[in-house]
């Protein structure tokens, strides 16, 4: 595994160590109280029930999953957008049907519970004394105690992909991304504030969660603290001599615009605005002003598939990488590219000279960074094909230049495998 204690040279944030002027401070939050015994349910085609903070920019309740308008998350939204952008879900990998509902018990909890009696998520806060509930103006949705100043439970404390200006994450917190724009079930990447002070990007398997290696990490072992989103719209990762590294190096006014930080589902940590008020003529919509870790493509996974599955290859882009397949070949699935590609044709035999059946196809500026390589030197571009087709494990060969014929796949006792490449203009 690769050690998440250094930078990668791929992926390397330069640290800014700036003074901290004074401590962060957290503003007071107007709320409602919401009353124990009260009920959410799922909406109908007349009502959108809902939790609302006082200033009605945030809401607690259900909203339908964008591809499936049957299905209904339980989350924390933007209540004054259009779009209802969501950024905290308690079921994201098990959305409920019509006819669900959220109850805040008589005995403090926060209990998610669906048509058939079943109860998919609570909060487990039975007997710690909540007295009420509250949507707060910061976003945070809390469970309050009436004889301390702690809450029993928070959505700050238990982020799912996203988080907000006065948002913390102390140690041995994380994010997880999605698995796409539109599935909220958790995904292959992760953003761990680490015991051990180092803020860490890493590949994990998407149903074990284990971690396959790093892409990115802060180098602050022993110094880390908390990941802080402030007021004024900062990023950081604060520090124990009361410096901070920058981590999207951007900040704008809370006043005139609405804000959230995520890791989105192709791995990378965005910070986004949106103004609060609209401009004549135009639509309002979310824009890109911070980011760390956008060369995720040119990094190397030692365990999984990567950033993109086998046969395929990552292509960057600022505002979202994507997954592309060679020529002649397709995704298994086209709602989740990740996932790799399938050739659309009959793979060649291991051990058979087919040389003749097959041609290569030119990819300019592609890699396949853990393919196994075959040098001939001195030659040139046809002989080098020719002798590329002659091995009969080549399923998806590249070049650089015209001296080295490249092949991304093994032959080894188990069969033909394939690997996966990566699209840049450094690869020309």
């Amino acid at each position: 595994m690769i050690s998440s204690h250094h930078h990668h040279p791929l992926c390397f944030l330069p640290l800014l160590f700036i003074l901290i002027i004074s401590p962060l401070t957290s503003t007071a939050q107007t709320h409602t109280n919401i009353s124990l015994g009260n009920s959410l349910s799922t909406p109908t085609t007349k009502t959108t029930p809902s939790w609302t903070s006082p200033s009605g920019d945030f809401a607690f309740g259900f909203l339908p999953l964008p591809n499936n308008t049957k299905l209904f998350l339980l989350a924390i939204y933007f209540n004054n957008i259009p779009d209802k952008t969501i950024v905290w879900s308690a079921n994201g990998d098990n959305p409920v049907p019509a006819g669900s509902k959220v109850t805040l018990t008589s005995n403090g909890q926060l209990v998610l519970s669906d048509p058939n009696g079943q109860q998919p998520w609570t909060s487990n806060t039975g007997g710690e004394g909540v007295s009420h509930a509250a949507m707060l103006d910061n976003g945070n949705f809390v469970l309050a105690t009436a004889n301390s100043s702690n809450n029993a439970w928070e959505s700050f404390n238990l982020p799912t992909d996203t988080i907000l200006p006065s948002q913390e994450l102390g140690l041995g917190s994380a994010l997880f991304a999605r698995i796409t724009e539109t599935n909220y079930s958790s995904g292959r990447f992760t953003l761990q504030v680490q015991t051990d002070g180092n803020l860490v990007l890493y590949y994990i398997d998407q149903i074990t969660k284990n971690k396959y290696g790093d892409y990115w990490a802060s180098n602050t072992v022993g110094s880390g603290v908390k990941l802080v989103f402030d007021i004024s719209g900062s990023v950081y990762f604060a520090l124990k001599n009361n410096t901070v590294f920058n981590v999207t190096g951007s900040s704008v006014s809370a006043k005139d615009y609405y804000q959230r930080a995520m890791l989105d589902p192709d791995g990378v940590f965005r910070q986004y605005v949106y103004p609060k008020t609209s401009t004549s003529g135009q639509n309002n919509a979310w824009s890109l002003i911070g980011f760390v870790a956008s060369e995720i493509c040119n990094s190397i996974a030692r365990l999984g598939s990567g950033v993109c599955g086998f046969n395929s290859y990552c292509k960057p882009d600022t505002s979202k990488n994507t997954c592309e397949c060679p020529k002649g070949y397709s995704f298994f699935d086209e709602n989740l590219k990740y996932k790799g590609c399938k050739p659309d044709f009959t793979a060649q035999s291991c051990d058979v000279d087919e040389s003749r059946m097959y041609q290569l196809e030119e990819m300019p500026d592609t890699d396949w960074p853990k393919a196994d390589y075959e040098q001939y030197y001195p030659i040139d571009e046809d002989r080098c094909r020719s002798l590329c087709l002659r091995t009969v494990s080549a399923q998806s060969p590249s070049f650089d230049k015209v001296v080295v014929g490249r092949r991304s796949s093994l032959c080894p006792m188990g069969g033909c495998k394939s690997g996966w490449g990566r699209h840049s203009s450094r690869y020309q």
